[in-house]
């Protein structure tokens, strides 16, 4: 067993761990138990500095960081990398968030010269080719959604939420309909649809949603009023449904003066296969790391374009792209009607680099293909698994996302999220649990496009292996997991409640014969 500066054994943890399965993964200390703070592992001069050199604002405490030498600082941050779950190491079945390869032909783009390494305070002049493909993602954006504008700007899907109704808030100040204070929200809807509602000081109607998971376009003209202003409507949905209505629902909407709002999540299950511009939707945020193949995240902040039909083209905010008369230019100012500035600067070029790289190595028929794929994926996952499993809306076929409930668990002791815990033991990353809401123990699966039949068939064999174990009686299989992983089952609910937010070393207590 190796030794750290300290003289403490390296991948000795704290109790309450399990082993994970495997000597080259040791259940990983933090960085204050391997170092200490009284010692460096560098060597550094004395400095002396004058005691106003920070204008009043420096440290009256000790920094009390653990010093480490380069090697173990690299292993921890390695070993940790060991310990987690990733896209590149195994599937990711989540409902709803597409966790998709990312191809690493689109890391290789942007990582060219001037792609990565600008500055949004360069002169114009010397990011044309930035420009240009900011112009070009912003035209295929558009042809994908047969819309009439696009904001690249927002940096996450939320943020693209925000901006496409803040622009619906500003057409009908623009009209004088600033009396419409209602938005209609389906009761399947993300969270973040009510939320951002909310933030601009709308009220929230929900709208039911019908047994078989969709919206009706008779409760949609029910709730509908000269007082509301838009309806925030997922399709496909949450539930993983195509909504069968959904032109009759935007027509109603538009009749009653209203906005159609589109959340975009789903995409990646139609695009380049329907255009949401023909099925009538006003604004619609698209999440580039969920259909396009960027990274959640990226590294940084994301990316989540807001595509705008005519009636809402005015609207967009600054900056944006357009032919000037010596080249593309990036407008700044804001015209008549814009929105003005929705962030510092115009997005992360990282994220639009290797979104028109998806694009364009794949083309309209291969970006098709990747839909039609994880549409074909899903419904393979539900006919494997729906003779075990419960399946809460059987009437249609699925989407992109294959929805069960709990209902074949009942009186077994095991719960959806013992099940998912169980999943973990098995090497795979559970499903997404409880959601949607209007499901009951909801477990929600998504294969995406980039999971092979191999991956499927051995997925859907342990989850069926599971459901069997489930209602045979060996409940203690799942209330006890995970056991495989580097930490077993924790108390989620006292975490929530009582986080422990700061690292303190652990007194120890003398036993009694001491």
């Amino acid at each position: 067993m190796s030794m750290n500066t300290q003289g403490r054994p390296t991948g000795v943890g704290t109790t309450g761990t399990s082993a994970s399965g495997s000597a080259l993964l040791p259940d990983e200390p933090l960085l204050f138990e391997i170092g200490d703070t009284e010692h460096s592992g560098v060597d550094l001069p004395d400095v002396t500095l004058s005691a106003d050199r920070l204008g009043g604002f420096g440290r009256k405490s000790k920094l009390d960081l653990a010093g480490l030498t380069e090697p173990e600082a690299m292993r921890h941050y390695v070993r940790l990398s060991r310990l987690n779950h990733s896209i590149d190491s195994g599937m990711y079945p989540l409902g709803s968030c597409t966790m998709k390869h990312n191809p690493r032909l689109n890391e290789k783009m942007a990582r060219l010269p001037g792609f990565a390494d600008i500055h949004p305070l360069q002169p114009v002049s010397t990011v044309q080719g930035a420009l240009e493909l900011m112009n070009q993602l912003s035209h295929w954006l558009m042809t994908l959604t047969n819309t009439a504008a696009v904001a690249l700007s927002p940096k996450a899907g939320a943020h693209g939420e925000l901006l496409g109704m803040m622009a619906i808030k500003a057409a009908q100040d623009a009209a004088g309909q600033s009396h419409r204070k209602i938005v209609l929200v389906p009761e399947s809807a993300h969270g973040t649809n009510p939320a951002t509602a909310a933030f601009l000081g709308y009220s929230v109607k929900p709208i039911p949603a019908r047994t078989d998971g969709t919206v009706d376009v008779q409760a949609v003209k029910d709730a509908l009023s000269p007082e509301v202003a838009a309806i925030m409507l997922t399709n496909p949905n949450t539930c993983g449904l195509f909504e069968p209505q959904v032109i009759e629902i935007a027509k109603a909407v538009h009749d009653a003066g209203a906005f159609f709002y589109c959340d975009g999540a789903n995409f990646n299950a139609i695009m380049g296969v329907v255009r949401p511009g023909d099925l009538g939707i006003d604004a619609m945020h698209i999440n580039l790391h969920k259909t396009f193949s960027t990274p959640h995240g990226g590294g940084g902040p994301g990316a989540g374009p807001v595509v705008l039909s005519a009636a809402l083209a005015p609207f967009a905010p600054v900056p944006f792209v357009r032919q000037g008369s010596n080249g593309l230019e990036l407008v700044e100012h804001v015209e008549a009607e814009a929105l003005g500035r929705v962030t510092a600067f115009h997005g992360q070029m990282g994220m639009y680099v290797r979104a028109l790289t998806y694009m364009l190595s794949h083309g309209a028929d291969g970006l098709a293909q990747a839909a039609q794929d994880a549409v074909l994926n899903a419904n393979y996952v539900k006919a494997r698994l729906e003779h075990v499993f419960s399946v809460p809306f059987p009437d249609y076929p699925t989407m992109h996302e294959a929805l069960f409930d709990d209902s074949f668990l009942k009186g077994t002791d095991v719960s959806t999220l013992d099940f998912a815990k169980a999943l973990i033991d098995e090497g795979f990353h559970p499903m997404t649990m409880y959601f949607p809401l209007v499901v009951h123990g909801a477990m929600l699966i998504e294969p995406t496009e980039s999971e092979s039949k191999q991956t499927l068939d051995h997925f859907c064999d342990v989850m069926a292996e599971l459901a069997t174990e489930a209602k045979s009686g060996n409940a203690e299989r799942f209330t006890s997991a995970p056991m495989k992983a580097p930490r077993r089952r924790l108390d989620e609910t006292r975490a929530a409640r009582l986080p422990i937010l700061k690292w303190e070393m652990p007194v120890e207590t003398p036993k009694a014969a001491e």
